[in-house]
């Protein structure tokens, strides 16, 4: 098991769109075999940091994730996420 963390820094006063985009492509990640997806945003940290996680059985579901990148309703909700955002980062890690 595997638990995927993508952090993104998000241009200022934009980090509320972009949680608002993951809320709703979140049950589409679901349908793809992603599990426990959550939602992060800061408390004490970067200002306007939003923190994407799911767990994962196998990398193989993560690298076949062009299937949920390709539907038309998630690239509906995710049209322009690249404008809200300045940067990030990923880390995948092992659940032991």
């Amino acid at each position: 098991m595997y638990l995927i963390r993508d952090t993104f820094q998000c241009k200022p006063g934009k980090a509320k769109e972009l949680v608002q985009k993951f809320k709703e492509a979140k049950s589409f990640m679901e349908e793809q075999k992603f599990k426990n997806v959550r939602l992060l945003t800061d408390a004490v940290s970067n200002y306007w940091t939003v923190v994407l996680e799911m767990e994962i059985d196998s990398l193989t579901i993560f690298e076949d994730r062009r299937g949920f990148t390709s539907r038309p309703e998630v690239q509906k909700i995710m049209k322009d996420y690249m404008t809200l955002i300045e940067g990030g980062k990923r880390e995948i890690f092992n659940i032991e």
